[in-house]
């Protein structure tokens, strides 16, 4: 009986230690590369304040210290007023030269591929298309009046 109890204990280790490991782990497509964009939602982005479905796309630094990851970077609120960020680059191409486009719909559209990523809710999963990967995604923290976007 006393063996039995030891092997459940390790058996419940082993799988907490498998399934906490696997969190952050999600393997892209796209490498990673320099993340850090500081975007001050007061004097210089105003109106992407408490918005939803809102997006902003940057495929070059706008200061010396920004940096905009592989393909760029897409920063949009989502449906529900959270900020998210993501590689504009499309997993399925991997190219630093073919760019998903954002609409209106919480959508982001390859025109490469013509894989359609859902970013209303965060996710950036592909709804269809070629692509099975979602877009890459960044951390994006919002602290006072500034919103940090980071790789990790």
């Amino acid at each position: 009986m006393r063996f039995s109890v030891v092997r459940y204990c390790v058996i419940l280790s082993i799988l907490a230690i498998s399934i906490t490991s696997c969190i952050d782990n999600v393997i892209s497509s796209i490498p990673d590369y320099p993340v850090s964009l500081q975007l001050n939602l007061i004097t210089t982005y105003p109106t992407f304040r408490n918005s939803t479905d809102q997006f902003l796309v940057f495929k070059k630094p706008v200061y010396v210290t920004d940096r905009v990851g592989y393909g760029g970077i897409l920063v949009n609120t989502g449906f529900d007023g959270v900020y998210y960020a993501f590689d504009l680059s499309c997993p399925f191409e991997a190219k630093q030269d073919i760019l998903v486009v954002p609409n209106l719909n919480g959508q982001a559209i390859c025109p490469g591929c013509g894989s359609v990523f859902n970013i209303g809710y965060g996710n950036g999963d592909p709804i269809s298309g070629k692509a099975k990967q979602a877009l890459k995604r960044y951390k994006a923290i919002l602290s006072g009046d500034v919103l940090y976007i980071t790789l990790k």
